[in-house]
């Protein structure tokens, strides 16, 4: 098996978060997932304004934590986290490159202490690297669903063409 990914840093810093991918939340378009994220932290529309026009995600991450936290923040917080990734992952080069890692686990390693979304000196649930292992796993089903149907598909015209074939036969 392939080595892990352990930090979303360098050439895997497109794995993190702070990448720049536009995504939208509630109809309004974020410049990364980063910034999408801090402004579901709260419903104030004047709130989300601000992380919106922070200059970059370490910004918007330093505003989120000064925020009025919606009170169900705790129950949403991965599932907007996992919304904002299929989006990410829904621009063709994210898409292809996510697919890249093929079966390597993705571990959002960090310095800074989170145990949540990451692993810090080997603690932590890595909540995003699992939510990225997910989205891969849904982007191979698709695309092996999508095969399938092209295979059917091909079946199928050369069905038709067969068909077509032995009607031109019996009109001889």
């Amino acid at each position: 098996m392939d080595d892990p990914i352990t930090r979303f840093r360098g050439e895997h810093r497109w794995l993190s978060n702070f990448a720049p991918a536009p995504v939208t939340l509630d109809g309004v378009e974020y410049p990364s997932t980063e910034h999408a994220y801090q402004a579901a932290k709260t419903l104030r529309p004047d709130e989300r304004a601000a992380v919106r026009a922070c200059a970059s995600p370490g910004q918007a991450k330093r505003m989120g934590r000064s925020l009025t936290v919606r009170p169900d923040w705790g129950e949403a917080r991965e599932a907007t986290m996992l919304e904002l990734s299929r989006q990410k992952y829904a621009i063709p080069e994210y898409r292809a490159r996510l697919l890249a890692t093929g079966a390597r686990e993705l571990v959002e390693g960090n310095s800074w202490g989170d145990t949540f979304w990451g692993v810090c000196d080997g603690v932590g649930e890595n909540r995003l690297g699992r939510i990225l292992m997910r989205v891969r796993a849904e982007l191979r089903e698709h695309d092996e669903a999508a095969d399938e149907d092209e295979d059917e598909d091909e079946d199928e015209d050369e069905d038709e063409d067969e068909d077509d074939a032995a009607r031109d036969e019996l009109a001889d």
